[in-house]
């Protein structure tokens, strides 16, 4: 027989379980649904005894341990400490946290971040249309808003900022995940991250892990308990969807950039790498942007990637300084930070002996396209162009944690005669598609310089991944489209 222990998000209890907990019993199951401690000093450390004890205690062969929002925390600490003890781990309506990741790093109201930085007393329950700051209300009737502000308790702070720890035995652990797809990304997006984003997501794709959307928003076991209970007993048993990769599928840190370059030497000056050209007295530089978020401990670096160092010799042999950059965009709280990694490697590339420092184009691909914001906003003049490959130019579902300063389409209003080239995947994961469409309605309306170099078969990061003909002549027409207004000449 299979045991389910319910854990629940900020500011719940078992009672959120309820209508969940009485479908899985009426289906043979046994339903634990979990209080944790509310006292205003318990932490995350303090709930992951609680839940290990309680794993400890329990007698049951099949024990699956069900997390929700905040919950996946301490199920997945609890699991990692008993292995052996725990079949399966569910995440409903729950991020994917690492090792070291508190859970401040998911909420998605940039205030509530702000004040756990700074206040160590617990967080008041929401009340009302407050809710939404923690995930989407979509379905939740007035009796169910009006359950969670009669139930609903403060917060421990310390449960959200205090890291999560993992010793890797919870990656023997199978597990499934419920992707509440009116709260966040679909299983789409997994897998888009799997094949293009950090090498930690590879896990994702094999056999330990399956996937199962659920068309709900934030509080599924509140506006479908049956159809989520069902998903559950399915996980238990092993249902869901898998994702693969293709075994010679190449990665980021492995593939060469796809067309043939010179040597040139560089220069390394803290975050920024400089690519001279030959010769003598200043030139246009294109410094380029990798996107993100990006494993801290990744090896290479984004600038030590055959990809990224390609681009910098082509744009070096063909007379300009080619540069790229590290940026600490390890999360979607990040951006702030990089952005201001970012500024900094500017300053440092127009102040080189080499580089014309009123001739600059920004080059930012994939999720680094948000950081685009602050140079649309108020472009300097120095700046010739700003370029954007495949970009995320708006928040996509489940990135409500990034901050509303990085916003492209809302900056445009600023971006005055700023050129912008767009090189656009035609095969882009829908929900950055739809980023780059809203922001070309935005640019419609303001009057902005937009050339669009269009790859019609390409898919989001092509030039690893697409290497054709199609993709090639596309990056010489980009580059082109760059120099023209870097350089004034093509």
């Amino acid at each position: 027989m299979t045991t389910f222990v319910l854990v629940g998000g900020a500011f719940t209890g078992g009672w959120l379980w309820e209508r969940v907990a009485e479908r899985l019993r009426a289906a043979g199951a046994v339903a634990r649904p979990v209080t944790l401690d509310g006292a205003p000093d318990a932490g995350l450390g303090t709930h992951v005894r609680e839940l290990t004890e309680l794993v400890d205690r329990l007698d049951d062969p099949e024990l699956v341990l069900v997390g929700h929002d905040y919950g996946i925390h301490p199920v997945l600490a609890a699991a990692d400490r008993r292995p052996d003890r725990v079949a399966r781990v569910v995440y409903v309506a729950a991020g994917l946290p690492s090792d070291g990741d508190p859970a401040l790093l998911l909420v998605r109201d940039e205030t509530v971040r702000a004040r756990l930085g700074r206040d160590t007393a617990p967080l008041p329950a929401p009340r009302g249309e407050e809710w939404a700051r923690w995930g989407s209300l979509d379905g939740l009737s007035g009796d169910d808003l009006a359950l969670l502000d009669r139930r609903a308790v403060p917060q421990p702070a310390a449960t959200l900022t205090e890291p999560l720890r993992l010793g890797g035995a919870v990656d023997r652990v199978p597990a499934a995940a419920v992707m509440c797809t009116s709260d966040g990304p679909g299983v789409d997006v997994v897998e888009m991250l799997v094949r293009t984003g950090p090498p930690h997501l590879r896990k994702l794709a094999g056999p330990g892990y399956a996937f199962f959307e659920l068309p709900a928003g934030h509080w599924p076991m509140l506006t479908h308990p049956a159809e989520l209970a069902d998903l559950l007993v399915r996980a238990a048993a092993g249902e869901g969807r898998r994702l693969t990769l293709d075994d010679d599928q190449p990665s980021y840190e492995q593939v060469e950039f796809l067309l043939e370059t010179r040597e040139f030497p560089y220069e390394r000056h803290g975050r920024l790498d400089v690519y001279p050209p030959e010769g003598d007295g200043r030139r246009p530089a294109v410094l380029l942007v990798h996107g993100g978020p990006v494993d801290a401990d990744r090896t290479p670096t984004p600038r030590d990637m055959p990809f990224y160092r390609g681009y910098a010799r082509h744009l070096a042999g063909l007379g300009v300084v080619g540069a790229t950059v590290d940026h600490r965009l390890y999360a979607l709280t990040d951006y702030a930070r990089a952005a201001d990694d970012l500024a900094e490697a500017v300053e440092r590339l127009r102040a080189h002996p080499r580089t014309d420092p009123d001739r600059i184009a920004l080059w930012i691909f994939s999720g680094g396209g948000l950081l685009a914001a602050d140079w649309l906003a108020a472009p300097p003049p120095w700046l010739r162009c700003l370029a954007l490959s495949y970009p995320v130019l708006a928040a996509p579902p489940g990135w409500e944690t990034v901050e509303t300063r990085f916003r492209p389409v809302a900056a445009l209003a600023g971006a005055g005669p700023l050129p912008v080239v767009l090189v656009r995947a035609g095969r882009e994961h829908p929900a950055f598609a739809a980023t780059v469409e809203e922001f070309l309605a935005a640019a419609g309306k303001h009057g902005a310089d937009v050339e669009i170099v269009d790859v019609p078969e390409g898919r989001h990061g092509f030039e690893a991944f697409d290497r054709t003909d199609a993709s090639r002549d596309a990056v010489v027409r980009a580059v082109r489209a760059v120099l023209d207004r870097v350089t004034g000449t093509g």
